[in-house]
């Protein structure tokens, strides 16, 4: 079990001032995700799930460096690589065959965390909602840890990032194309908002945003390239199509069109879906998502972060590259760092609104068990 340690009081005094500011910022309520349980007194750590404000000491980060650096030193061999790419649908397909929509919890945080999900006449009462206990917002942890796990695909096509000018020149021939593709009429022409999410699984976040922004004028698209996950969506009975359009896409093809136009969407939304992506691809994958967005449109990202407690429990033998594993069903996961999110996204010409680091402690308070948790979450806007 993790040694625990209080927050200073130094600590503590800071993280209640910010507390107490944006509390009056926001009527009453803080805003995620800086939450307001913070563990004082060792003795109440298991009275609940999810413990906020987690200060790591510097040997806490060392002995997350050095479990990080013993799991990795035996990487899968280049040769038995290729197949966690060419056969990624096959691995998403056999797991919705599976677990169907039983396995992940709808994000009920979606609205505390990301508000610029909704319009502006929606936003107050879908955020006035009380979110409840923390473990309905980030499911506790089992087997390959896959309650927050949603995805895309991944693949070992590389562009060069120093032929930069050629990667515009393609990526705008591409959209043309895509452009004269779509006709006049496209699903959403007509809303004054439009979303994007894409890796959308079974619809853990569709059908909580579908429920709130009927009646806004908002559109939603969602889209996975998992034809087995799209029909779950399709078949639930919340599914609207005059306020909802999902489909099949792979979001790593360079070539692959959507059914709207460039330009178009206000919000686009990553939940826990670059991660695993090859990170070779992960640029190229922002870059053309970004040329979707309206000029002033957001880009909302949450991921995993480095050294999160299900980076540090992976075995050896288990890695394709640093920071990127392989999970024993053949889903893959990488770990970001804030710098890293950041040339991600800046580097597709967005601008930074938010990049923050959540750490967080996640308590099994059956088992009494405690994991150190940490998520990224940014937002980047396209000026």
């Amino acid at each position: 079990m993790h040694k625990l340690r209080s927050l200073s009081v130094a600590t503590l005094a800071e993280v209640l001032s910010r507390l107490l500011t944006r509390l009056k910022s926001t009527g009453g309520r803080p805003a995620a995700p800086l939450g307001s349980r913070i563990l004082t007194n060792h003795d109440d750590i298991f009275k609940h799930n999810m413990w906020d404000h987690v200060q790591w000491t510097e040997e806490d980060k060392e002995n997350a460096r050095q479990k990080a650096e013993e799991n990795s030193s035996v990487q899968i061999p280049l040769k038995e690589q290729g197949k966690f790419d060419t056969e990624a649908c096959q691995y998403w397909d056999k797991f919705y065959e599976m677990h169907q929509d039983k396995f992940f919890k709808d994000r009920k945080w979606l609205f505390l965390e990301f508000p610029e999900l909704l319009p502006s006449d929606a936003k107050s009462q879908a955020t006035n909602r009380c979110p409840g206990d923390q473990q309905a917002e980030y499911p506790l942890p089992s087997g390959s840890d896959r309650e927050t796990r949603q995805h895309s695909c991944h693949t070992h096509h590389h562009r060069n990032t120093d032929s930069s000018h050629r990667q515009e020149s393609c990526q705008g021939a591409a959209l043309e194309k895509n452009e004269a593709a779509i006709q006049t009429s496209f699903p959403g022409q007509h809303a004054s908002f439009r979303i994007l999410e894409v890796g959308c699984g079974v619809g853990n976040s569709v059908f909580p945003i579908v429920n709130s922004i009927k009646e806004t004028g908002a559109f939603l698209y969602c889209c996975d390239f998992s034809l087995r996950a799209i029909q779950l969506v399709k078949d639930h009975p919340d599914y609207d199509d005059s306020v909802c359009h999902a489909f099949v896409h792979d979001i790593c093809e360079e070539m692959a069109s959507f059914p709207f136009p460039p330009q178009s969407l206000d919000v686009i939304m990553a939940v826990f879906v670059l991660s695993s992506i090859h990170p070779e691809r992960m640029q190229g994958v922002v870059n053309r998502l970004s040329t979707y967005l309206k000029h002033g449109g957001t880009f909302l990202f949450r991921d995993y972060g480095r050294y999160d407690f299900s980076q540090l429990r992976f075995k050896k033998g288990r890695c394709l590259s640093e920071n990127f594993y392989t999970r024993g069903d053949g889903t893959c996961v990488y770990f970001f760092t804030k710098e890293e999110v950041h040339d991600l996204f800046s580097k597709a010409g967005l601008e930074e609104i938010q990049n923050l680091e959540d750490r967080r402690l996640q308590v099994n308070r059956g088992k009494k068990v405690v994991m150190q948790r940490v998520w990224m979450q940014s937002k980047y806007r396209k000026s």
